[in-house]
């Protein structure tokens, strides 16, 4: 049988992985997603553990009002639609979120996705053909990659956050079409690089973009929600919200963390996309209740700046200590913050250190980061408090006691 030979390949594949220390373990969490969770430990028992791997920035995935809400349009609006939007999947919930969302990024208006996954794999193809450019960051994130390989257009990468690199990429697009240049010309990139929790230079890339009069799309999936003076994200937090065409984002991380995505800007881009985008066509409604409660997440955001503050408090605090402790960190304010230890194999010896200690973190390698560059991502959320933060960074430092100095 043709299997019997791959079989035997993917065996060895996989026992490659695991001998290289990158094979990624699942460990199953038996609470609600919060900074205090309980997870399956060895021998089917289980453990109590403060989680700092979350991309819960908020810490609204457990808020009752948002439980509240998903449990009333559970009851009163059905637990699906079994249905694409353009046939019967469309309540008026979608059209609120839809509104909502273009109320808090200041945009024309919005679509929704069953993720952001969808919404980049939807946006690229449905936009852009052979006589357009896409020029990508070159770390950003895996949807967006992806989402472009499905276009036609010509497709160029520039070095993370280089204007420089930028500048001659814009440049090469005028020599396409026989050198009548590119129709259509976007600059794509992360407006957070979600392994290093470095911000994208807005400013220059619209500056930028209005030189050589290309479009801007930014995936603030790691921002929307928290970045920002009102939380809007990175073209918020740069003062450059206006000149970004194209957001895509996602609902899974500070907006309650369940699921769903979106694409927001300007409205005739916008009402192509209902039109042609795949995956809005071919892929079921976001469910009610989920609706329901990202349109009460929208609404705790846009009603405090105390999350949004704590937040950020903690992840200086964080900073602070662990340099105080002579960690190797990567510079920057986000609450992801990398502690790097280079070796694959000496990241997760730390990550598993530190479960021992009660403190749930997880390693990363490649080919989820480049080689030799292996990580620590520690992620803060509005839910930790102070001490459990100090709590984080002593378990840092009794691991690395535990296997040898870093």
């Amino acid at each position: 049988m043709a299997y019997t030979d791959m079989k035997d390949q993917l065996r060895l594949e996989l026992e490659e992985i695991r001998e290289a220390g990158t094979f990624k373990h699942e460990r199953a969490i038996l609470t609600p997603q919060s900074a205090h969770v309980a997870t399956s430990g060895p021998g089917g028992g289980t453990a109590r553990v403060l989680n700092f791997c979350a991309n819960n920035y908020l810490g609204l995935a457990d808020h009752p009002a948002i439980i509240a809400a998903a449990k009333d349009a559970l009851y009163e609006r059905g637990f699906g639609m079994a249905s694409v939007r353009f046939i019967c999947g469309t309540q008026d919930l979608h059209l609120q979120l839809e509104r909502a969302v273009s109320r808090f990024l200041g945009t024309e208006g919005t679509i929704l996705f069953s993720s952001c996954f969808d919404a980049n794999g939807g946006v690229f193809e449905s936009l852009f053909g052979a006589q357009d450019a896409i020029i990508s960051d070159e770390l950003n994130h895996a949807s967006l990659i992806d989402g472009i390989r499905l276009s036609k257009a010509a497709r160029l990468r520039y070095r993370n956050a280089d204007l420089a690199d930028l500048r001659s990429r814009l440049e090469q697009t005028r020599e396409l079409n026989d050198g009548a240049g590119a129709r259509r010309t976007v600059i794509v990139t992360d407006g957070v690089f979600s392994m290093d929790g470095y911000l994208a230079p807005l400013p220059g890339i619209c500056d930028l973009a209005d030189e050589f009069g290309a479009l801007v799309l930014v995936d603030d999936s790691h921002a929307v929600g928290f970045l920002g003076e009102h939380g809007a994200g990175t073209p918020e937090h740069f003062g450059v919200s206006d000149r970004v065409d194209l957001y895509t984002g996602t609902f899974g991380k500070a907006l309650g963390g369940a699921s769903g995505g979106y694409v927001s800007g300007r409205g005739e881009i916008i009402e192509l996309l209902r039109q042609r985008a795949r995956p809005y066509l071919f892929s079921n409604s976001l469910a009610p209740s989920i609706v329901a409660a990202t349109l009460k997440a929208l609404e705790l955001v846009a009603g405090s700046r105390e999350l949004r503050a704590r937040l950020m408090r903690n992840a200086a605090q964080f900073r602070t200590r662990m340099a105080e402790e002579g960690f190797e960190l990567l510079p920057g304010e986000h609450a992801i913050v990398p502690v790097m230890f280079g070796d694959a194999r000496r990241a997760g010896q730390m990550a598993d250190a530190m479960l021992a200690q009660g403190v749930y973190v997880t390693a990363f390698s490649y080919p989820v980061v480049p080689k030799d560059r292996a990580r620590i991502r520690v992620q803060l959320s509005a839910a930790h408090s102070e001490d459990d933060v100090e709590t984080a960074v002593q378990a840092f430092v009794t691991a690395r006691a535990a296997i040898g100095k870093c």
